[in-house]
């Protein structure tokens, strides 16, 4: 038994230890970085989150001052409980990220969901991949990446379900594991997140659900190493917003880059667009 255990134990040792590997070897955790950056040095990306920065401001005060104030002391006694005096600082974390999900299904489905479709687009656009931002969206001529963007074609994906509540919801136990528990909280939620963030790149690529989940899982440790960091910039109180912008102008910047490496040789194009491409190219 004891051989057993030790041995399930080294698989998931081993298991761990490639994805991390993998995960480091991707670069994908440089991208919520990145995006902070070209968010800044590209003036017209920040007319999105402009026009709804009042709004989405007075929500995320109000939902986290709210939950500090009825939800803080009772979750540390609990915490106190498991977690001793690191309770006082596990506790902050849970209810910075109680506050983060409830901020994130209120703001992204009531007041910047399409803020943040225009931002992925834009930075699309000023990459210069107008060709995949023009499959559902209409281009207006000129120079600025926003004020190019014309109507959407069809309907974007949903960015948060109910099924990815529940699983929050479910994970919230691990914080009553001292230390541990809150690190692998975050790394589940971020596991989550990265797939979520290129939601319209998929869209955009025209893939299918069974080819989606087909990129995803070849990507699973890249995706993962996205979505950690830009869990925790969306934790910030108050500037999660800014970082909610940042990370969807990071996430723009992967998918470039990964067409760019598609166009050198790497296949990254779902069956679908790319038969209309060379159907195209035949037109011609």
């Amino acid at each position: 038994m004891a051989d057993k255990v030790k041995e399930v134990a080294v698989e998931e040792f081993e298991q761990a230890r490639v994805l991390t590997r993998d995960a480091v070897k991707s670069g994908a955790y440089l991208y919520p970085i990145k995006g902070i950056v070209y968010f800044f040095t590209h003036r017209s990306l920040w007319r999105p989150l402009a026009e709804k920065l009042i709004p989405t401001l007075s929500l995320g005060l109000g939902v986290t001052a709210f939950m500090f104030a009825v939800t803080y002391v009772p979750q540390a006694a609990v915490l106190a409980i498991f977690n001793g005096p690191l309770a006082v600082f596990t506790t902050v974390l849970l209810v910075l990220s109680e506050s983060s999900t409830i901020f994130s299904v209120l703001s992204k489905n009531f007041l910047i969901d399409d803020a943040l479709i225009d931002t992925f687009d834009g930075t699309l656009l000023s990459r210069n991949l107008t060709s995949l931002v023009s499959t559902e969206r209409q281009i207006k001529p000129g120079s600025d990446s926003i004020a190019k963007l014309g109507k959407i074609l069809s309907k974007p994906f949903a960015r948060f379900t109910p099924k990815a509540l529940i699983r929050y919801f479910m994970y919230l136990p691990l914080n009553f594991i001292p230390v541990v528990g809150t690190v692998l909280f975050v790394i589940l939620q971020g596991r989550k997140f990265g797939p979520t963030a290129h939601a319209r790149y998929f869209q955009l690529k025209k893939m299918s659900k069974s080819q989606r989940d087909d990129f995803i899982a070849k990507r699973k440790p890249a995706y993962t190493s996205f979505g950690v960091p830009a869990v925790l910039l969306e934790l910030v109180p108050i500037a999660g917003i800014f970082f909610a912008f940042t990370n969807t102008v990071g996430a723009a910047l992967w998918a470039a880059d990964m067409e760019q490496k598609s166009t050198a040789g790497e296949n990254t194009t779902a069956p679908n667009l790319r038969n209309q491409a060379e159907l195209a190219k035949k037109a011609e």
